[in-house]
């Protein structure tokens, strides 16, 4: 396979300065200045072959969205480079800009105060799409959206599932090779989730473009990612696949525990873990390595009536594993006179 996108120490760094409060201060901020640099994205490699499906997950301020307007062209970088395509994306270029599409969950590319068809006829003379194909894509797209019943309405006056439904409409009419999509289903309700997740899989499948996708629904991630990437501080800390990401992490395991009848002495199970007389039901987390021998112990105490064994969901082995890392990268801030 061919490389759809390729980054070598790409870098992005914000300068910003710092002044306490008062007029005084704004006085001496003219010959005493402080600047605050902050790395938004350490320097990062990537190679992403065309047709991947990649995951881009981190907390907020991680520097997923940097990394998606520096692939996309929207911002400069501070150091490094990137190719999307072959293309160097900040070039902007009309060859490049023509293959590639970005959409941001939180912005609009539509206009609000016009019936999403009259946005989607505009958005083809601007790409130079014939109209009459144009049509017929929306109501293909529209069609697999299960929205072609709203496309006549004012955008201000749809729900915001429905807003989102023509948002990728519109990223999609010119048939993008690659595709940045930056919190697709954010503030959506279930329904609408699984409707785009659904269509994201189909569209894939049939088109194969090069997709990065980011999100806080980690539903989105495992149903749809060939590939995980996290990043913690502007600093990728994983790059493989959902499975393996799942197989390495310490994972705990919830074990819901029921007797017959209430234990009559107190017992220690592991320091920290003391299962109290006189009581019936037990709730606790152990590791998968230590599972083995606590059912054994546990099995052996008294008749057990229900035990209960679940694995930790996704999200949860996500939200650890950038907790711990983000205690162990270094601040990204410098304060310079």
């Amino acid at each position: 396979m061919s490389l759809a996108i390729e980054t070598r120490g790409l870098t992005r760094i914000y300068e910003t300065y710092e002044k306490p409060e008062g007029v005084w201060n704004s006085l001496r901020g003219f010959w005493d200045r402080k600047t605050i640099r902050k790395v938004a994205l350490q320097p990062t490699d990537l190679r992403i072959e065309s047709g991947q499906i990649v995951g881009l997950v981190g907390a907020n301020g991680a520097g997923k969205t940097t990394l998606l307007k520096l692939l996309a062209g929207l911002i400069y970088p501070s150091g490094g480079e990137a190719r999307v395509l072959g293309y160097s994306p900040s070039e902007r270029s009309e060859a490049c800009l023509r293959q590639i599409s970005i959409l941001l969950g939180q912005k609009n590319q539509l206009w609000w105060d016009i019936p999403a068809n009259d946005s989607f006829q505009l958005l083809a003379r601007i790409y130079d799409l014939p109209l009459a194909a144009t049509r017929l894509r929306v109501q293909e797209l529209a069609e697999m959206l299960d929205c072609k019943h709203v496309l006549n309405v004012q955008l201000r006056r749809l729900s915001l599932g429905e807003r989102m439904k023509m948002e990728i409409i519109g990223s999609l009419l010119h048939e993008p090779r690659v595709l940045f999509l930056d919190e697709p289903t954010i503030g959506l309700d279930v329904v609408a989730q699984n409707a785009i997740r659904k269509f994201l899989a189909q569209y894939v499948r049939d088109k194969g473009p090069t997709v990065i996708l980011t999100s806080h629904y980690m539903d989105d991630i495992a149903k749809l990612a060939d590939r995980l990437l996290l990043i913690s501080k502007g600093a990728m800390v994983y790059d493989g696949s959902v499975q393996e990401f799942m197989a390495k992490s310490e994972r705990e395991q919830r074990v819901s525990l029921r007797y017959a009848e209430p234990i009559s002495s107190p017992t220690t199970l592991r320091p920290g873990l003391e299962l109290k007389a006189g009581e019936q039901e037990f709730t606790f987390q152990m590791s998968a390595k230590e599972l083995p021998e606590m059912v054994r112990l546990l099995t052996q105490l008294a008749t057990v009536q229900e035990l209960k064994i679940e694995e930790p969901d996704f999200e949860e082995v996500i939200r650890k594993f950038l907790e711990t890392e983000s205690r162990v990268l270094p601040s990204r801030h410098t304060l310079e006179p």
